[in-house]
């Protein structure tokens, strides 16, 4: 049904707009306190083999929304009755802003991907703090992703930063440092290990003093367009500052292998590519974090995650979770439960008693 409602109907509608109509649609039932909780007990689904413990939080099921759905905070609770383990808000800055010139977002079908240049469109870290303390305590684990604001000069970037943590680390369950977003002006730039690692250690000292009694886990989210080299000298700065982990991969610049017609591709502009086209670079991406970071350390896969399979392949590969954002917006309400349904018919097939004892077994 959806499928057809997104081929006849949806597809024909720009893509921002439309995103606005169902999310506030998710939020004002699946958000609803007379229905969200009944909502949830027909799509969650309920196989114990799909729990997991990471870095010292209990994971219903590992399929997590990924940042850029929620900006915000403004419906984790909804999305979370859909059936997703966990929400992923952002990406915060510390200044609010309005992000890039529209139409900033576009659909690729074709392909089942996206191209965005949001630009971090967000209220900023305050508004988002006084959104996430309205929250019940009946709510999905939240991990908050954090960028640089764009009118923040790379002298003020680690401030930027350490502003952000302060505000909204006492919120969350684990909290991301996002250096790869291709739309914020010299964002990707962070991404040297040089530059990186003063500002990692700045976030990790602001969440110590912002949330005292509590150690919030603490990652970074990379691209896919980093050179293999590159790659691993993150790997290597994360297990020497002690990180909880890495979330792997955001949206690419690259245009390559797509089938939409490239001149339709160039019409659309700058902007990263999300969804399908993602899949064998993230999964590849994750078997190289899990050689180099060893057994303690949290991979979270994002990109082209689609399926159970897809979900199993990344997390056999190497990953304790998995996320989506352009899966859920071609597969609709119901497919959270579908993709959970089918990675445990998987990890049932194959003998795995739980989600961890899977991780890294190919």
């Amino acid at each position: 049904m959806y499928d057809l409602l997104f081929q006849h109907v949806l597809r024909r509608i720009p893509a921002e707009p439309i995103h606005g109509v169902a999310f506030g649609a998710i939020r004002g039932v699946a958000g609803s306190s007379l229905v969200g909780p009944r909502l949830s007990s027909v799509l969650t689904a309920p196989d114990p083999v799909l729990r997991t413990r990471v870095f010292g939080v209990d994971f219903p099921n590992p399929l997590g929304l990924a940042a850029g759905f929620d900006k915000d905070a403004r419906g984790p609770v909804a999305l979370g009755n859909l059936g997703f383990g966990f929400v992923e808000i952002g990406t915060v800055t510390a200044r609010p802003q309005p992000g890039n010139p529209k139409p900033r977002l576009f659909r690729l079908p074709a392909d089942k991907a996206l191209v965005n240049r949001m630009g971090f469109n967000n209220s900023g870290a305050d508004a988002v703090a006084a959104h996430l303390a309205t929250l019940p305590e009946r709510r999905p684990v939240l991990g908050i992703n954090i960028g640089k604001s764009k009118a923040a000069t790379p002298d003020e970037a680690v401030d930027d930063y350490r502003y952000s943590a302060r505000a909204l680390g006492r919120f969350a369950d684990y909290v991301v440092v996002n250096v790869s977003s291709p739309n914020t002006p010299g964002l990707r730039d962070m991404q040297q290990v040089s530059v990186l690692e003063p500002l990692l250690d700045a976030v990790r000292d602001e969440l110590v003093s912002a949330v005292p009694g509590r150690t919030v886990p603490l990652l970074v989210k990379i691209t896919t367009d980093l050179a293999g080299e590159d790659v691993d000298a993150v790997a290597d700065m994360s297990v020497r500052l002690g990180l909880d982990g890495v979330v792997a991969t955001n949206t690419t610049v690259s245009r390559e292998g797509l089938r939409t017609p490239r001149v339709e591709v160039d019409a659309l502009g700058a902007g990263g590519v999300s969804g399908l086209p993602l899949r064998e670079a993230a999964q590849a991406v994750v078997g190289t974090l899990r050689a180099k970071l060893g057994p303690e350390r949290t991979i979270i896969s994002v990109g082209g995650i689609f399926t159970g399979e897809d979900a199993y392949q990344r997390i056999t590969a190497g990953a304790s979770l998995v996320q989506s954002y352009t899966g859920f917006i071609y597969g609709g309400a119901t497919w959270p439960k579908k993709v959970n349904q089918e990675l445990a018919v998987l990890l049932h097939r194959n003998r795995h008693r739980s989600v961890a004892a899977a991780v890294g077994t190919t």
